[in-house]
Order: C-alpha cells, then structure tokens, then sequence
C-alpha cells in the first residue's frame, strides 16, 4: 500500500551551486554522496519523514532521462512513494493498466564511504515517468538513507502537496491507488483534474490546460511534476521560492495549519 510522498527530485547542474542556493533559501542541506549512474546528490529533510533531492551529474549520462531533462533547463523531475510491500504495488499498478517494470536495483554510497541499496519501480514508458511516480524499497536501512537533520532556518516542516500535470487517461486508474479522491479546479492554473491523499500528502493531478505558462511548460519540457508545496512554521516567509535560486524547482511555503 501506499503511504505518501518519500522524497521529490529536483535535477541540477552543479551540485555545490546547488547546496548553497537551497543554504540561501533557508534549508539545512546535507551531502548525500555518489550513484553509480554518474550522478551525486544532497539531500533536505523534514520532520514529516519526506525529503527534496537536490541531484546532479558529474559525469554525461544521456541515456538518464533526468539528465535529457536537465538540458531542458532542469529543476523539479520526479515524485517517488513510500510503499510497504513493492512487489504488491507493482502488481496493483499494473492491474490498473499502468506498467510498471519489475524492481531495478540502485546505491549510493555516502561521503562516509556506507553504502546504501535498494530497489525502485518505474514506469516502463519513459514518457509515463515523471507523470506516474516512482516507487521504492529499502535494502538497507531507510534511516540511514534519509538525514536526521530536519531543522530549517525557514521552518519548513513538510511537504503539503505536489501538482503534477499529465493526461486524464494515466489519472483515472492512478488515482483508484490513493486513499481518497475528489475532482479538482484550479482557477489559478486554469486546469481542472483530481486531488487525492496518501498519507499526510495531497497530490493535485492536473490535465494540460490549452494556454498559458503551463502549455508553455508541458510543450517545452513534456508532462510531469510542476510544483510542490511545502509547510512553514514562519507565517512571514509564505509565499513562492525565488525560482532562480532554486534552479528552477517550483516551490511555495504555506503556514503549517
């Protein structure tokens, strides 16, 4: 079963820039280490047990899609959800006509020298990924995977929702996964679709409206995750991140409620 967001990805160019852009933006960024895909990554976590993965490639890698979005600019290009049982989530997936492939094996090993593994499961159609998330399953311990340093300067306790844009034919059987479902309107966006829940996150999957900075986005980069809200302890810093110094990853702090 699903149980919320574990962590969102937001694709770099540089690392360092990276972790001290986010430093700026009052996060407590910690060193994640190195994958053996070529990419290295930092990480910042909330009390929530969610976290925001701040990734870059050291090395080329064009067969990566997050690397083939990095060249579109980058910035926020990936959802992934805790499950408790991924060969049973696989299954659910693909009972509901979205195929998921069988779980790939990834590690990374922290500046510490631990090495972390575990597997994920992807969508098998690239152009799916990135509108449907991404699941995974800890070999090693998910505490060690995550930093336990949660504290920020900006308050941020959690991440509230993540607005995802893609088609109603990938929405429909997505969202009979989630606990609760409601269609959705989005004036501000100008889109409608549906606002579902898992665990103590609301997902906004939105169809692409017909005009507009989001057609502009979904024509330029392709459907797929498009912002996230997170919540803040410090009512006077609500408001939308500067997305310059976030490299592009759309963010907005809402006060906790």
């Amino acid at each position: 079963m699903l149980h919320g967001i574990d962590h969102i990805a937001v694709v770099v160019p540089d690392l360092n820039t990276a972790i001290a852009n986010y430093t700026t933006l009052g996060f407590t960024v910690v060193p994640g280490g190195r994958h053996p895909i070529g990419s290295h990554n930092a990480l910042i976590a909330f009390e929530d047990g969610s976290y925001i993965e701040l990734l870059a490639f050291f090395e080329p890698n064009p067969g990566h899609r997050w690397y083939q979005v990095l060249q579109q600019g980058g910035g926020l290009v990936d959802y992934c959800m805790v499950t408790d049982n991924l060969a049973a989530d696989i299954a659910a997936f693909r009972a509901h006509g979205l195929p998921l492939a069988d779980p790939a094996p990834l590690s990374r090993t922290r500046p510490d020298g631990y090495k972390l593994d575990w597997v994920m499961g992807f969508s098998e159609q690239e152009d799916q990924q990135g509108i449907l998330p991404f699941l995974i399953e800890d070999l090693t311990p998910r505490g060690e995977r995550v930093p336990k340093q949660t504290e920020h300067a900006n308050g941020v306790t959690g991440i509230q929702s993540v607005t995802v844009i893609g088609p109603d034919a990938l929405f429909q059987p997505l969202t009979k996964l989630f606990e609760s479902v409601v269609t959705f309107v989005s004036p501000e966006l100008n889109t409608s679709g549906y606002q579902a829940t898992s665990g103590a996150h609301t997902f906004n999957f939105l169809l692409p409206p017909a005009a507009g900075a989001i057609a502009d986005w979904v024509r330029q980069r392709g459907s797929g995750i498009y912002s996230a809200e997170l919540t803040t302890t410090r009512r006077a810093l609500r408001g939308d991140l500067n997305l310059h110094l976030a490299l592009n990853g759309r963010f907005r702090l809402e006060e906790s409620a």
